[in-house]
């Protein structure tokens, strides 16, 4: 810039400052100020802003104009917010190979942050979590969750920026992995199994011995009917030892049609004649021990001639 007289400074649509060449500044607030870049040196002039803040405006125009045949320089000035950053709910503590989830909350930011996350000291794949963001007023929250298996004890870190941040904000947690208890349940599974597998066997054993002993007490039908052959033997055996009639020959039955009977017959059979006459005395057959079956009589007398007598021989 060659030789000039005055320098005016607008910010917006607003004269903030006014510079002559001979460097005494008129501002129109303490927020504003300028100075040479170096001393005695009027070509390079530096604009500084205190307390800069959006005002609701994401960039302002600022103006450098200068009197004479130099005109005017617009520049497009940029105001961004940082906010806060914290991962929510603090160290924790896991069990070894369980899922975790972290959740990363930024809060009061312009434009949106950048969000990324540190495991260690080493950076994560975006693909292993994911960010939103949601407007609020004039400003962005957004929300990041990272999600990973635990396997040891690890330092988790999620950091925000914007462009105009020299270094970003962070905010970190520990989480301690602590070894997990042993798993019982293929244990329990396996005992369970063979418990009702030897239930079951033994149920099946006795079942086949209360069968077998029920067979035992049960005799089949040859046993049975041979058992009773065999008493109704021993029964008759006794009647014919203890009270079996015995019967004789009845000598004094006479076939059909035969009306007489010799006399030697009579005689050796134990017929007796009686005074010459036709009338023969024959003894009972049947011995005096059954008089009660309607024998009562000793001998039996045939008068004129014989008659037919028939005895039953009980046995």
């Amino acid at each position: 810039m060659g030789h000039w007289k005055v320098m005016t400074w607008t910010v917006g649509k607003k004269l903030v400052l006014s510079i002559p060449a001979t460097g005494n500044a008129t501002s129109s607030s303490e927020q504003y100020s300028a100075r040479f870049c170096s001393s005695g040196d009027t070509s390079c002039v530096e604009l500084t802003i205190h307390n800069v803040n959006r005002s609701g405006t994401e960039s302002w125009p600022v103006i450098c104009s200068v009197l004479g045949p130099y005109g005017s320089k617009t520049s497009q000035l940029y105001v961004q917010e940082s906010g806060t950053v914290s991962i929510m709910g603090g160290n924790v503590t896991v069990v070894q190979d369980q899922q975790v989830e972290f959740q990363c909350v930024t809060s009061a930011w312009f434009p949106t942050p950048a969000v990324e996350w540190i495991r260690n000291g080493q950076a994560v794949n975006s693909s292993l979590y994911n960010t939103t963001s949601i407007a609020d007023g004039d400003a962005f929250n957004s929300t990041s969750i990272l999600k990973f298996q635990a396997v040891r004890n690890t330092t988790v870190e999620c950091r925000a920026t914007v462009l105009t941040l020299t270094s970003p904000q962070s905010s970190s947690v520990f989480m301690v992995v602590v070894p997990k208890p042993p798993d019982w349940t293929v244990l329990i599974a396996v005992v369970v199994s063979i418990g009702g597998f030897a239930l079951l066997v033994l149920l099946i054993i006795g079942i086949i011995f209360c069968c077998k002993r029920r067979k035992e007490k049960q005799p089949n039908y040859q046993d049975e009917m041979s058992k009773r052959v065999r008493t109704q033997s021993q029964i008759s055996a006794g009647v014919n030892t203890a009270g079996q009639r015995q019967g004789q020959v009845n000598a004094g039955y006479l076939p059909e049609g035969q009306t007489s009977v010799a006399p030697s017959e009579c005689n050796d059979s134990g017929f007796s004649q009686a005074n010459g006459s036709n009338v023969f005395e024959m003894p009972d057959v049947v011995n005096s021990n059954q008089e009660g079956n309607g024998y009562n009589g000793a001998y039996t007398t045939v008068n004129e001639g014989f008659r037919k007598h028939r005895h039953v021989t009980i046995v």
